[in-house]
């Protein structure tokens, strides 16, 4: 089973632990439920079951990387469960986190309280210092008082502090100090300075990405460190990588230095491979990637060929949660899983989510405690599940222990059958993920019925054809490792990093030696992440520019290394006023371009090809079951094992295609075919009478 070409990767969601054991160009999938309170031992679960039969040891040992998405550092970061962190900024400007930027996202609902700052004021300390905004000192660092306030932070016994004095993205002098007087009189307790993490000149975002760090420092330590140890002492010798918030991987040193990078990983990595596998079997540039996990059901929409990226990440809710202060590739996640729990208030209405049965104690069918109805109760009392063979026949479910909690839940207080019951649930499910593609497709002027929608995650089948059907997209692409798509995404990325520097300048009064100087001093860093990387690198330079006056930046690709002529302004000046066109919609260009903020972007692919996309999926003989027809009820339905369907052969609904690790319900009036890559491609509206 060991092999020099075998790579691994893993994604930890809510209910299963996913892993993708990629080999000679075929994928192969393994699912193995989660273990909340050891996450490292739900990973080396799934090891054994992918090692099939061969010592761990021996297949660990042929493993040539090693790839991890993680919401452990999200996880605490929503739940609190971080560490004691201190935040230590410039003399008079202690409440930067309790500010914040302003905005309220309902300003008449004055039921939603003001936000707590992420760092309390009662361990935040102010420090003697000042800089200008061109960088001079103004006021040098007070480190005799610095000393003094590193032994209230010992009295207060913090685990960690973040550092964010005003104007340190110009010169960073005063933080480095700072950080050095920090490490001597607290050695052991993390410190993130903010110019390292996010060089803006925004304070609140520089603060709270700075603080948010420092705060899960010690955890993501330990849990790397685990990770790390215990893959190796299993045996493991090849690369461990850590995938990033922004789609791409770093080695897991530096995800451990930086873990802010990591805290939205998790749902990062689908909309990757949702693209990989829209272009290699339909040749789409408009994508819906829909990844159903366990517990969230989680959309983004590709424009052009390009995943769509937020400036700024969000943990928790929009303005009222915490900025991370980074960039993020832009997924909208709503509570619509496998595991979301049905229920119904006092007013008759039913409800999905936004509650989740997790990995434990599970839904009801899982026999492991939970009580509660579940989107996946719902869909085996429709018969839409194999009780007898779910995920891979690792779990064998308990029809009754479905029924009657969607007959307790749902039934009783609705008046249903359980079948009725079930349909109910399975239907405002639906609804639920039509409305999350609705925000990202029509509030942006995209008509989704242009666009080829991408089912991933376990529970994707068994609603992404009524999905499709209500948003008029014509082909619906399933893949089939799509059951664990954000793991498949991981083995398709490369390793990424991304540097700033803040020179501000014009267009018309361009200062060229000190931009040319910080473009110089990024190529240089991107040179240096290459050589840590043992690759070739893909360098992209940009700037961040705006119009005099403009509150927020767009990001504008640079033609040239570096400035040599008037005419290379003039054509900077050019693109930006097209970026803000396509963008906006108007432009200006009689106005002068104002530039915050350089950037390189540097890639270094971890293998010399994207390899294949090949899926190799058990074949099997196609059955029946009795299952749910929509306007007929329970009747026998045709059943086909994915391995079965043959490349060019067209299935024809109803019918349900069942892979190890999902089930995708082919209702009436819906054919559909296999690529070559083995995705499953329906066209959801098709006639075949």
């Amino acid at each position: 089973m060991g092999s020099d070409h075998t790579r691994v990767s893993v994604d930890i969601g809510g209910t299963f632990t996913d892993l993708v054991v990629e080999r000679d160009g075929e994928l192969r999938l393994v699912k193995s439920p989660t273990v909340p309170g050891d996450p490292v031992q739900g990973i080396m679960n799934a090891l054994e079951l992918a090692a099939d039969g061969v010592p761990l040891a021996e297949f660990l040992g042929g493993v040539e990387s090693f790839v991890h998405a993680t919401t452990r550092g999200l996880n605490a970061v929503l739940t609190g469960d971080v560490a004691r962190t201190a935040l230590l900024t410039t003399q008079g400007h202690p409440d930067i986190l309790l500010l914040r930027e302003g905005g309220r996202p309902d300003p008449f609902d004055f039921t939603i309280p003001f936000p707590e700052p992420y760092v309390p004021r009662s361990l935040t300390f102010e420090v003697a210092e000042r800089l200008t905004s061109t960088g001079a000192v103004l006021q040098p660092l007070d480190l005799a008082e610095l000393e003094r306030t590193c032994s209230r932070l010992l009295d207060a016994e913090v685990e960690a502090v973040a550092v964010c004095l005003l104007w340190a993205t110009v010169n960073p002098v005063h933080e480095i100090q700072a950080g050095e007087v920090l490490a001597r009189r607290l050695p052991g307790v993390p410190v993130t300075l903010s110019h390292v993490i996010n060089p803006s000149l925004r304070e609140y975002r520089r603060a709270s990405g700075a603080a948010i760090d420092a705060s899960i420092k010690p955890l993501m330590t330990d849990y790397v460190g685990s990770l790390t140890s215990r893959l190796t002492e299993a045996g493991l010798t090849g690369r461990v990588l850590m995938v990033t918030s922004m789609g791409g991987v770093v080695d897991v040193r530096d995800a451990a230095e930086k873990p802010i990078l990591t805290i939205n990983s998790g749902p990062s990595m689908a909309p990757v491979a949702g693209r990989a596998y829209a272009t290699a079997d339909l040749a789409a540039e408009t994508v819906i990637v829909a990844d159903a996990g366990g517990t969230t059901y989680d959309v983004t929409l590709v424009r052009r060929g390009e995943i769509p990226s937020a400036r700024a990440a969000w943990v928790g809710g929009e303005i009222t949660g915490h900025l991370t202060g980074l960039p993020s590739i832009d997924v909208k996640s709503v509570g619509a899983g496998g595991g979301s729990l049905a229920w119904v208030d006092s007013g008759g209405l039913l409800h999905i989510g936004p509650g989740s049965a997790g990995a434990v104690p599970g839904p009801a069918c899982y026999g492991r405690g939970g009580t509660r109805a579940t989107v996946t109760d719902a869909a085996l009392v429709l018969g839409y599940l194999d009780a007898e063979k779910f995920s891979g026949g690792a779990m064998q479910l308990d029809r009754e222990a479905a029924a009657t909690a969607v007959t307790k839940d749902v039934g009783e207080p609705l008046g249903l059958d359980p079948v009725g019951a079930a349909a109910a649930i399975l239907e405002l499910t639906t609804e639920q993920m039509v409305r999350a593609i609705e925000e990202i497709t029509l509030q942006q002027g995209i008509d989704p019925s242009g666009a080829v929608l991408v089912g991933g995650g376990g529970a994707a089948g068994l609603n992404a054809v009524a999905v499709a059907r209500r948003l008029g997209c014509a082909r619906l692409v399933i893949p089939a490792a799509g059951a664990a798509l954000a793991a498949a995404g991981s083995l398709m990325s490369d390793l990424t990093a991304v540097y700033t520097a803040t020179v501000p300048t014009t267009t018309r009064a361009f200062d060229a030696d000190r931009v040319n100087a910080a473009l110089k001093e990024l190529s240089a860093r991107c040179q240096g992440f290459a050589e840590r990387a043992d690759g070739a690198a893909t360098v992209t330079l940009f700037a961040e520019a705006r119009y005099p006056q403009q509150i927020w930046e767009l990001e504008v690709p640079l033609r040239v290394e570096a400035f040599s002529a008037r005419s290379e302004v003039a054509d900077f000046a050019a693109d930006f006023h097209e970026v803000h066109q396509q963008i906006l919609g108007i432009t200006d260009p009689d106005s002068p371009v104002e530039v915050i903020t350089w950037g390189a972007r540097v890639r270094v692919a971890l293998r010399e090809s994207a390899g294949s996309l090949t899926t190799r999926v058990p074949g099997g003989t196609a059955s029946s079951r009795h299952a749910y027809v929509h306007g007929e009820g329970m009747a026998d339905v045709p059943v086909r094992p994915l391995g079965s369907i043959t490349p060019g052969e067209v299935v024809a609904g109803p019918l349900l295609v069942e892979s190890p690790f999902t089930t995708v319900v082919v209702p009436d009036r819906s054919t559909g075919t296999l690529s070559d890559s083995g995705s499953l491609i329906i066209d959801p509206e098709a006639s075949h009478v």
